[in-house]
């Protein structure tokens, strides 16, 4: 078909456009060919006439159909040119949010601007192993694929990563190198991959800088070699560099900065180890301010700067070596600040004492004036002599800048060199891959030097880049044996010949460089004299004589000649180097070797990018002028050497190729610039890559695939059985053309365009048959609709006719009713207007007379209220009338009284001074002195206290009144004493007032007292009524809290109940993760153990010679070092045996038993502080009860001492009779040593006897005092101590047996003594504290035997009544003892709401602890039991073994026959007996030897777990704490070794784990404890172990069941692993429902052939074969559940992993076909049985992303449905599965970006993991669920097959 045929109506193009570079348009109209002019329709809406090039007349590309869009591989397009190549690029960055492309060979990267959660551990997992075209394009599949190359092909390989700065490159390689580090590991334990990875810091810090455009820019090239040995796991790694920048040491642009190395150092200035390098800001150099942006947001250079320094410390280079390249930074920082002054034109002076300088001198060791000398200086050497020339300020500057650029470089150097040294492994490499991180194609305004030598180098790799391709195109061909034609393609070596042949740019430049007088300008003379108009690729500017013009693969690229003399010499004077290589500091010297000794494969020159060239491994001999020749080769021949050396070692290896695309210049995360990205495309050989495929045949199908794309456009009588001819004769007949497809072997290869042809003819064939179905399917259904509408309409007609009629019959009926409704409607009307206007009358009657009658009471009461006024007012005025008079007559008779008081005492005055007056006054005092005795007579009456003194006064007074009369001469002459007299008549009267105003005060004070008093008996009244009232209330409010109460109870009780079920299901999660991490940690200790047993087969192997012959290990190597494992476990206090193995052999074991005991410890010691806290509790409480009982001790003491005293008594005479017996078997032994002694009938023999059997009727007497006093001991001794039961009695039985000694049974016998007395002592003590608890105990019984007996009677009276009676009668009883106990707490906490409802929770929480403590108590009490069933058992055998142990046979040296003391035996079943000798064979023949296929189908299942439990049981009863522990040990060792021989076969893990899980079982079925035991029979409770608690062999046991599950787990996983992919996501299981897209290059290039394609019956065959195996063998049925539920989410997480990473899988079909697999395994699991397993629930996740793909993706409706619906899946899975869906038919439509947009802004605040992939390796916490067996021991037969003839039956 021609091309032109293709443009139809409605046909879509690309045409150029300025801004977008390409723009899509629709044709209107066909074209037709001589058409000038093209009608177009833009998606913008506008109409364009597209005029057509009149010369070439070539058509608008054609655009892809939309299905092709998005593809993962551009060579799957079916229109292969430069629009279609960008808008996929686009299309699948933009909105698909995907930054991987395949192009063939190559992976288009292009960069996000933005983390992305595509680069962890997970998504390396889930790359590695697969195929590169299996999976979505990423570098991990270009690292797997090289990885896989490597291995597979046996040939080296490389990673080219270009692209331009700020594209991303650094990232990629450094994502490469993790991808090996993490997939390969290391060999050695030296970690050379973190090695690897830790180089990265240092390079950065050193070659990375900030530029315009990238804040992390490599400003340097690197090739770094991983190298790997025969396993291909990492050893080692070697790194070459390429075109070091150093111009930018000295110089840098706008808004850039130098290497960071330097602001790190600025950063860190203030550290005290950086102290001596006199640093400071960044702004304070020259070297490091002239950018002028000296901080890059958010990086932090002193964080930096740590991170760079524990990686040279993590690389091996030591502090002091760190100080010395931290010290010669700090010097150049330093340098770039000397300054100069001109003298003159042509020389120049540095100022005296100049600081920077003198600073670098002493940083460098140097002298300063040498130095300053040479800095200002130059020599020049001539053939005769030696000049020293002074040097022009700006060549001064020019030579300190290059000085400070070579010392930069040859630092660079010397890191790298040690950097590799770090990275050399000493075993030989194998193999490498090479990851080659280099500058892509630059073109700018100005382009110097070192865009010339950057440009070369990517012309180079573009020419190797393209005879790659080239190659493989051709391979591809002849392997499908397609007929060659020699592809055109650009071939890049005219110009390499211009640059580097003979008389090329480079040539010339060097031979200008050796010219005297040779400049920029003379240079450029040249060029055009030889090349312009010669050669078609070099042009020269039209306005400027300094430039030239190169014709690149990619650009034209104009360069300035300014400065390439310069620049290509490198000059640095060969002065100042020998005074730094003169230098005191030791390293400085280093840095200037020679180039033959430098380690380096650089060396540094250019002051633009330096080219680093390799160097031999060996030093050349040579003349000493030969360094110095050298040194002179320009930049450019270096340059060209390390090119050639560069790709002699591509060529050498398989090359991969990632290109960087950066998406615009200003970093925005996800923002494409078509310009800037067709210009990176252009340069970096994408297009040219796709001209090459567009070239040839580019679309290739397989016959299948063919078949099955485009089965549609086939005829029934087309199809075939052989598919080949069926495609060759459909191609015949739709393709005439033939010239446009080629059949190859197993493909078809098609010209561009056809495959987008068949598109087009597949398209309108399905669109006709949708026509077609269309048409009948509308016709059936407007037939159906025409037929449903008459029958309606009918149905209709009737119902209308029937209801008009029913409406008239209405009508008629309504008619009559409204006439008599009318009637009486308006009567009812008329009446109601009456009585509303009556009452209306009635009512404004009745306010009219109220408002007056208001009125008339208002007046009379204004009146009476102003008589009452008047009255008042008056009455206060008569009042205040008659005040104001009674004031002024009372003023009136005081003034007129003053007056007549003046006039009698001028008249007393008078008198008092006559003789007369004082008689008168004794005669008036003898009155007044009467009054005044009757008046306190008076007021003694009232006042007791003052009757006394009145009294006294009174005798007083007429004592002094007799002397007076008598005396009355002697007074009259005596007139002091009358005047003494006097004044104590004034202080009586005094006085007399004093008490006057007292009692005034007193009665006025009892007036107001009683009124108080009245007062407050009124006030106690209204309180005392107030009281009832709020008594009243209370008892209401009581009634209500009452109420309140009971309900707060029942919320209470729902709340507790509600949260206990949320604690219980949080606990079971915790309860799950901590079960999950114990098995990860036993996981990591198998793996461990695993390791730790490798290491030492190694070093057995390096260490010892293996000899012929007889290689059999000692057998107590293996059981001691189990031994070791598990007895430290067990037996804490347990002697272990010596060992052989070093000490480092035994970390791995002593680090885990001590793990586990741990554990196992702080459990017991939160029991115990439980139990602590109990017996305290119940202590403070005894203290209470004792106290009462103080009376009545001493009697008890008495009792108790005479008790105590007897049986000491008695057990000293014992001891006594003991003695006398011991002496007389002495005698009767020493009598007679003759064999004979203990014959029957001996003398001796008689005696022993007697004596056995007086003891043994004493032992009868004694026997239960022995055994209550040995549990006493025993219980205190593990109270102080606790030690393991068997320890304990293996160390008794083993004391006793060494007492062979007189001496020895002498001190035994008073060490029993001495025994006795401590346990009568400690009995009695013991007595005395259980009699106080038995007290307390006797009361707690008696109050519940009251309450029992009541509870009892009330019992019998309910079961008096009817049954509805009893249960109400049995409620109202509780609801009365509630009522009860809530009234006394009510009344105890009346005062306190919160206290009572404190106390409430308090109770509920104390009902909690009790019921926890009542099971504690159980558990103790069993155990309690069971272990004084076991003393009783030992003591009784220990009695036993003494007896033998006095026997004299024991005592004689020479041989005798032991005495037998018979002993009845009882008849013991279910167990085995076997030698100790023959434990080795037992355990060889039944775990070692044994193929389970033989025993799972002839034999019983659990059979070996059987055999060795019933030798256990017989250890057990023998008492054979050692023959237990080692048949057990050898047990778990040898199951171990056929797990580690034969783990990759499920048969024997399922098999062993089934066994290991019915051993255990078996060992709690028959433990004796009562939890096991309720599941037994009688027969079977007979069988229990009777000697022995194995406990902590069980928690051994089911920690190696865990492990074996874990290794299923893992058996299983590498099984299903391969077919999981192809059944579940690749085959077709309904048949045409997917259909088969163009898949591009990358399918036909997967590293693995095709072996044979897995489907889902492949799946459930296996599943049936892992179910039969598991259940021939026994295995428990919730042991299979889980396995299922495992295998199920194995299944589930590694089919949507893959459907996550792959875009071809994202489909609607594709989901109906995961939803039909589904189903099927749904109903596989139905069809075992196994529903309940939880395993359909771990396939939800799978289900839900399945829907995800097949429901509608439009509306805001269908997002609600989706974020409701994928509840298992976590937001980044549906943003993923969103982006990722891909139509596979026109009719399907894509996922909008705004739809996606809705998705993320529903499912923000979901909190979920941001993983993306779920964890395959994950493996659910298993749990064995105890599971009896009913199988009795007696009936188990052992077959002979087993080879078990050796052991017997019991």
């Amino acid at each position: 078909m021609a091309a032109s045929e293709l443009y139809t109506k409605f046909a879509r193009v690309w045409i150029p456009d300025p801004e977008e570079v390409w723009k899509s348009a629709e044709l209107l109209k066909d074209y037709k060919p001589g058409d000038k002019v093209l009608l177009l329709h833009l998606e913008e809406g506008e109409d364009l006439e597209y005029r057509l090039d009149p010369k070439t007349k070539e058509l608008p590309h054609l655009r892809n159909p939309d299905i092709l869009v998005g593809e993962n591989d551009l060579t799957a397009l079916s229109y292969l040119h430069e629009p279609a190549v960008l808008h996929n690029l686009r299309v699948r960055f933009i909105d698909s949010k995907l930054i991987y492309t395949y192009c063939g060979i190559v992976l288009v990267a292009i960069n996000p601007y933005e983390q992305l959660p595509i680069y962890g551990e997970d998504i390396i997992n889930a790359y590695s192993g697969q195929n590169m075209g299996d999976m979505d394009p990423h570098i991990f599949a270009v690292a797997e694929e090289a990885y896989k190359q490597m291995a597979r092909d046996e040939r080296n390989q490389s990673i080219i990563v270009s692209g331009e700065s700020g594209a991303g490159k650094t990232v990629s390689a450094k994502y490469a190198m993790r991808y090996f580090a993490t997939v390969s590991g290391s060999a050695s334990e030296a970690n050379v991959e973190e090695k690897v990875l830790a180089s990265n810091p240092i390079m950065e810090s050193i070659g990375n800088a900030k530029t315009t455009r990238n804040d992390n820019s490599s400003r340097f090239g690197k090739y770094i070699e991983i190298g790997f040995d025969k396993r291909y796991r990492i050893i080692g790694a070697n790194m070459r560099t390429y075109l070091l920048e150093k111009s930018r040491v000295v110089f840098q642009a706008e808004e850039e900065r130098n290497y960071h190395i330097f602001y790190q150092l600025c950063a860190s200035a203030k550290l005290p180890e950086f102290k001596m390098l006199r640093l400071g800001n960044a702004n304070n150099f020259h070297y490091t301010k002239q950018g002028g942006s000296p901080v890059i947001e958010g990086i932090d250079d002193a964080k930096e700067m740590t991170h760079t320094r524990q990686a040279c410390t993590l690389l091996g280079i030591s502090e002091s070596y760190q100080m010395g390249i931290f010290q010669i930074l700090a010097g150049i920082l330093h340098l770039g600040n000397v300054g100069f002054t001109s003298r003159d034109s042509d020389s120049c002076t540095i100022p005296p004492k100049h600081e920077p300088l003198s600073i670098f001198c002493d940083l460098m060791g140097v002298g300063y004036e040498e130095m300053c000398h040479w800095l200002c200086h130059r020599k020049l050497a001539t053939a005769t002599e030696t000049y020293i020339k002074p040097i022009s300020k700006l060549q001064a500057t020019n030579a300190r800048d290059a000085l400070a650029k070579h010392i930069y470089a040859k630092l660079f150097n010397w890191i790298v060199d040690h950097v590799n040294q770090a990275l050399h492994s000493a075993v030989k490499q194998h193999s490498f891959i090479g990851v080659l991180d280099i500058y892509g194609f630059e073109t700018f305004e100005i382009n110097s030097f070192e865009q010339f030598c950057i440009n070369y180098a990517n012309e180079k790799l573009q020419q190797q880049f393209n005879l790659h391709v080239f190659k493989l195109e051709q391979e591809e061909y002849m392997k499908e044996q397609i007929p060659w034609t020699l592809i055109d393609f650009y071939d890049n070596q005219p110009c390499i010949n211009l640059i580097e042949s003979k008389l090329g740019i480079l040539d010339l430049l060097d031979e200008e460089c050796k010219m005297p007088k040779g400049t920029d300008d003379t240079w450029a003379q040249k060029l055009y004299n030889t090349h312009l108009n010669k050669c078609a690729l070099f042009e020269k500017p039209r306005l400027s004589n300094k430039a030239f013009i190169i014709q690149h693969f990619a650009d034209k690229v104009e360069y300035q000649c300014e400065g390439f003399l310069e620049k290509n010499k490198d000059t640095v004077f060969e002065e100042q180097i020998k005074v730094l290589k003169s230098s005191k500091f030791k390293m400085l010297p280093e840095l200037f070797q020679d180039d033959e000794k430098a380690i380096s494969p650089t060396s540094a020159t250019s002051s633009g990018r330096t080219p680093l060239t390799r160097t031999p491994a060996k030093p050349t001999k040579g003349r000493p002028g030969q360094t110095a020749k050298e040194h002179k080769k320009t930049v450019g021949h270096q340059f060209r050497n390390s090119l050639h050396l560069l790709m002699e070692t591509l060529n050498a290896t398989t090359p991969h190729y990632v290109r960087c695309i950066k998406p615009n210049d200003f970093k925005f995360p996800f923002t494409f610039d078509e310009k800037r990205a067709v210009q990176q495309l252009r340069a970096c050989g994408v297009l040219e890559t796709i001209r090459i495929s567009a070239a040839g045949f580019p679309s290739r199908w397989t016959y299948q695939e063919f078949f099955s794309r485009y089965r549609v456009l086939m005829k029934q009588k087309d199809v075939l059985s052989d598919r080949k001819q069926t495609c060759k004769n459909v191609l015949e007949k739709l393709i005439s053309d033939k010239d446009k497809y080629q059949f190859g072997k197993t493909k078809i290869f098609f010209r561009a365009g056809q495959v987008a042809y068949l598109e087009k003819l597949r398209a309108d064939k399905l669109r006709a048959a949708c026509i077609r179905i269309q048409k009948t399917i509308r016709g059936w259904l407007l037939r159906k609709k025409y037929l449903r509408m008459r029958k309606a309409a009918i149905t209709v007609q009737r119902y209308v006719r029937g209801y008009q009629a029913r409406c008239y019959a209405k009508f008629l009926r309504r008619t009559k009713a409204a006439t008599i409704i009318q009637k009486y409607w308006r009567m009812y009307v008329v009446h109601r207007k009456y009585k509303i206007k009556r009452a209306a009358t009635i009512v404004l009657q009745s306010y009219l007379r109220g408002y007056l009658a208001r009125n008339r009471y208002r007046k009379i009461r204004c009146e009476h209220k102003a008589v009452i006024i008047q009255k008042w007012v008056r009455g206060w005025l008569a009042r205040t009338y008659y005040k104001r008079s009674m004031h002024a007559i009372i003023y009136l008779q005081c003034c007129f009284r003053r007056m007549m008081a003046k006039r009698e005492l001028k008249k007393l005055k008078i008198e008092a001074r006559s003789v007369e007056r004082y008689k008168k006054l004794h005669i008036g005092m003898e009155n007044k002195i009467m009054q005044l005795q009757r008046k306190v007579d008076e007021q003694n009456k009232d006042y007791k206290c003052l009757m006394e003194k009145l009294t006294n006064l009174e005798g007083i007074y007429n004592s002094e009144t007799e002397k007076l009369r008598s005396d009355l001469e002697r007074l009259q002459l005596s007139e002091e004493e009358a005047k003494v007299a006097t004044g104590r008549v004034l202080s009586l009267q005094e006085e007399v007032a004093k008490l006057r105003k007292d009692l005034e005060q007193t009665r006025s004070e009892k007036k107001s007292i009683e009124e108080r008093a009245d007062r407050y008996k009124q006030e106690t009244e209204q309180v005392v009524s107030i009281l009832k009232e709020e008594n009243t209330l209370l008892k209401q409010e009581k009634e209500t809290l009452n109420h309140l109460i009971v309900e707060q109870a029942k919320e209470m009780t729902e709340t507790m109940e509600k949260k206990l079920v949320e604690e219980t299901k949080q606990l079971e999660l915790d309860l799950n993760d901590e079960r999950l991490r114990y098995q990860n940690l036993l996981n990591e200790f198998s793996r461990l153990e695993e390791r730790y047993d490798d290491l030492k087969e190694e070093m057995t192997l390096m260490v010892n010679v293996p000899k012929p012959g007889h290689k059999r290990t000692d057998s107590t190597h293996s059981s001691n070092e189990s031994e070791y494992t598990f007895s430290s476990e067990i037996a804490e206090t347990e002697d272990i045996p010596l060992r052989t193995e070093e000490p480092s052999e035994k970390k791995v074991p002593l680090d885990m038993s001590l793990f586990l005991k741990l554990q196992k410890r702080v459990t017991e010691l939160e029991q115990e502080k439980q139990v602590m806290q109990d017996e305290l509790d119940r202590k403070e409480e005894q203290v209470l009860r004792s106290k009462a009982k103080e009376e009545e001790r001493p009697q008890i003491r008495g009792a108790e001492l005479e008790y105590e005293s007897l049986k000491r008594q008695e057990l000293e005479s014992e001891n006594k009779k003991l003695k006398n017996e011991l002496n007389e078997l002495r005698k009767a032994l020493s009598e007679k040593s003759a064999p004979e002694v203990t014959a029957p009938g001996a003398p001796a023999y008689r005696v022993l006897m007697e004596q056995l059997t007086s003891v043994s009727e004493e032992l009868d007497v004694r026997k239960e005092e022995v055994l209550i006093l040995r549990s006493q001991l025993v219980s205190q001794k593990e109270a102080i101590q606790p030690k393991n039961t068997m320890t304990d009695s293996t160390v008794l039985l083993e004391d006793v047996q060494k007492m062979k000694d007189k001496g020895e049974i002498a001190q035994a016998y008073i060490g029993l003594k001495e025994t006795n007395r401590l346990l009568e002592s400690q009995l009695q003590s013991q007595k005395r504290s259980h009699e106080n608890e038995a007290e307390a105990l006797r009361g707690e019984i008696q109050s519940l035997k009251e309450e029992n007996n009541r509870q009892q009677q009330l019992l019998a009276q309910n079961l008096q009544l009817p049954p509805e009676a009893r249960i109400e009668a049995s409620l109202q009883h509780e609801i009365t003892r509630l009522t009860n106990e809530n009234l006394y707490f009510e009344e105890l906490y009346a005062d306190d709401p919160k206290k009572y409802q404190s106390y409430r929770i308090s109770l509920y929480k104390r009902m909690i602890d009790l019921m926890e403590q009542l099971e504690k108590q159980d558990k103790t009490v069993r155990k309690l039991k069971k272990q004084l069933k076991v003393f009783a058992k030992k003591i009784g055998e220990l009695e036993v073994g003494q007896m033998e142990n006095i026997s004299p046979g024991q005592i004689i040296d020479e041989p005798i026959r032991p005495v037998n003391i018979p002993r009845k035996e009882k008849d013991f079943q279910g167990m085995l007996e076997y030698k100790k000798e023959d434990e080795q064979k037992l355990v060889k023949n039944l775990i070692l030897e044994l193929k389970p296929r033989g025993v799972a189908v002839n034999l019983i299942p659990g059979l070996p777990a059987y055999i060795l439990f019933m030798c256990v049981r017989h250890a057990d009863y023998l008492n054979d704490d050692q023959k237990v522990r080692s048949l057990l040990t050898s047990t778990i060792n040898s199951i171990k070794k056929v797990l580690k021989k034969r783990g990759d076969d499920f048969e024997a893990v399922s098999f062993w784990l089934s066994n290991t899980c019915r051993f255990l079982h078996c060992l709690k079925q028959y433990s004796g404890e009562e939890g096991f035991m309720k599941h037994n029979t009688s027969r079977q409770n007979e069988h229990c172990l009777t000697n022995f608690d194995l406990a902590e062999y069980r928690q051994v046991l089911s920690d190696l069941a865990i492990q074996i599950y874990q290794q299923l787990v893992r058996v299983l996983e590498n099984i299903l692993q391969p077919m999981i992919v192809s059944g579940m996501l690749e085959h077709e299981t309904i048949q045409g429902v997917s259909g088969v897209k163009p898949t591009g290059l990358r399918k036909r290039t997967s590293s693995i052939a095709d072996e044979g394609t897995y489907t889902l019956d492949s799946i459930l065959r296996q599943l049936n074969s892992f179910h039969s195996v598991m259940c021939q063998h026994g295995m428990d049925p919730e042991l299979i559940k889980q396995v299922v539920k495992q295998m199920f989410y194995i299944v589930g997480a590694i089919t949507l992993n893959n459907l996550l990473l792959r875009k071809d899988m994202c489909s609607w079909s594709k989901g109906m076909q995961i939803r039909y697999n589904v189903s099927q395994l749904e109903e596989w699991l139905r069809d075992k049985n196994l529903m309940n397993s939880g395993a359909k629930e771990t396939l939800e996740p799978l289900i839900q992303a399945a829907q995800l793909l097949q429901v509608k993706k439009k509306t805001d409706d269908d997002a609600e449905a989706i974020c409701s619906m994928c509840n298992a899946l976590t937001t980044a899975q549906i943003v993923k599965v969103l982006n990722l869906y891909t139509p596979v038919n026109e009719f399907e439509e894509r996922v909008s970006v705004s739809f996606i947009r809705t998705i993320q802004m529903r499912l923000r605040d979901r909190k979920d993991s941001p993983q993306l992939l779920m964890d395959a390796k994950h493996i659910f916490p298993v749990t064995f669920p105890f599971n009896p067996s009913s199988l009795a021991l007696e009936t188990i037969q052992i077959p002979a097959s087993l080879g078990l003839g050796f052991i017997s039956r019991v």
